[in-house]
């Protein structure tokens, strides 16, 4: 779809207006330094700033943004006790000035010229929200694997973020680069909602009227959980909060939110099956019918393997043994996990679940 369709353009031109980078932070020294300098190192025509949403960290992180924005008239922090992502973003929002609110992350970098590409972006669709290409990246085997995970349509399900090469309108925008005359219409971000909440805030922008606009040439290096248990953490509190995304809002999820719980229920049916076949409770015929469950599963199976082995994208450095070894597990651990806290989601609620993944962490600092 074109820019040009039926849905009202937001208003006016941004670019030259100036622009409020927000980000929520919580136990992230390896990375933060990093997260800033991208956004600093931005250029573009017209004022800038980034506030820092500050929440209760353990590692040494509220020293360290405390010193950054001591050096840097540009950053500002606010306080976000609770550690909430959409209650830090909407705190940060609140205190940021300009009209165009860019979203960023301290576990990812801006690539050079993304704000100003994104502002040319949103004056030449007149679109709402507007945001670009994940790439994941890692510095260890296990980091590495997951970040191919990521990359890949197998992994996360083919989301345009996570490698579309083609411009359009969009279900919702990875970080995002907003107009804040529209998040003033249609609402910040819900805090009842502490994963997904951006996917939430772009439907009610879509329900608005307003486009949501996906652009290729726009790119953020993000860096993945650096361990096997953070890893599983994560995808758990994802699945639960999609879960209960899925309660309120029902089938405007996409179809592929439902496949990491199919293959948990699969699993479930085939363990099941396994049992009453050794049992001897299945025998004959009917074991024999019962055994096409384990088809779907072979075929997984073989999928990963082939994840496993395939070669990396052209210009990557070689895929190690270890990394290699690592995707086995780690492409499991990503759709087990979702689909487990999907289905609890679903059946009781999202509720106080958290992103345990953030808690007590000690990163690797970066190079």
């Amino acid at each position: 779809m074109s820019a040009n369709d039926d849905r009202p353009r937001a208003d006016g031109p941004l670019s030259g207006a100036g622009v409020s980078f927000v980000m929520p932070v919580l136990n992230e020294r390896a990375y933060l330094e990093h997260a800033v300098r991208s956004v600093l190192e931005q250029d573009i025509d017209g004022p800038t700033e980034l506030v820092l949403a500050l929440g209760p960290s353990s590692d040494g992180t509220t020293e360290l943004a405390e010193r950054l924005a001591a050096g840097e008239p540009r950053l500002t922090i606010v306080q976000n006790p609770a550690a909430d992502i959409p209650v830090g973003l909407n705190a940060a929002i609140r205190a940021s000035r300009h009209p165009t609110i860019i979203r960023v992350d301290a576990h990812s970098e801006l690539s050079a010229g993304y704000a100003r590409r994104a502002l040319e972006t949103l004056d030449r669709t007149g679109a709402a929200n507007v945001g670009g290409v994940m790439r994941a990246d890692g510095r260890t085997p296990f980091q590495s694997a997951v970040a191919r995970a990521y990359n890949s349509p197998v992994g996360l399900g083919g989301g345009s973020y996570h490698g579309g090469t083609r411009e359009g309108q969009a279900e919702s925008a990875y970080l995002g680069v907003m107009r804040r005359t529209v998040l003033d219409e249609v609402g910040l971000f819900d805090e009842s909602i502490r994963r997904g909440e951006d996917w939430e805030l772009n439907l009610r922008i879509r329900q608005a009227g307003h486009l949501v606009w996906f652009d290729p040439r726009l790119a953020v290096t993000y860096w993945p959980r650096e361990s096997w248990t953070r890893l599983a953490r994560q995808f758990r509190a994802t699945g639960a909060w999609r879960g209960e995304l899925v309660r309120r809002y029902g089938r405007r999820n996409g179809v592929r939110f439902f496949a990491p719980p199919a293959l948990v229920l699969l699993l479930v049916v085939a363990v099941v099956v396994a049992v009453l076949q050794l049992t001897g409770v299945l025998s004959g015929l009917g074991s024999a019918i019962a055994s096409v469950v384990y088809l779907p599963l072979i075929a997984y199976a073989l999928l990963v393997v082939v994840m496993a082995l395939a070669p990396g994208r052209p210009g990557d450095p070689p895929r190690s043994p270890r990394e290699r070894i690592w995707t086995l597990a780690v492409l499991p651990t990503m759709h087990l996990s979702w689909g487990v806290g999907f289905l609890a989601g679903v059946l009781r609620g999202a509720r106080d679940t958290v992103d345990a993944s953030r808690l007590g962490t000690r990163n690797t600092p970066l190079p």
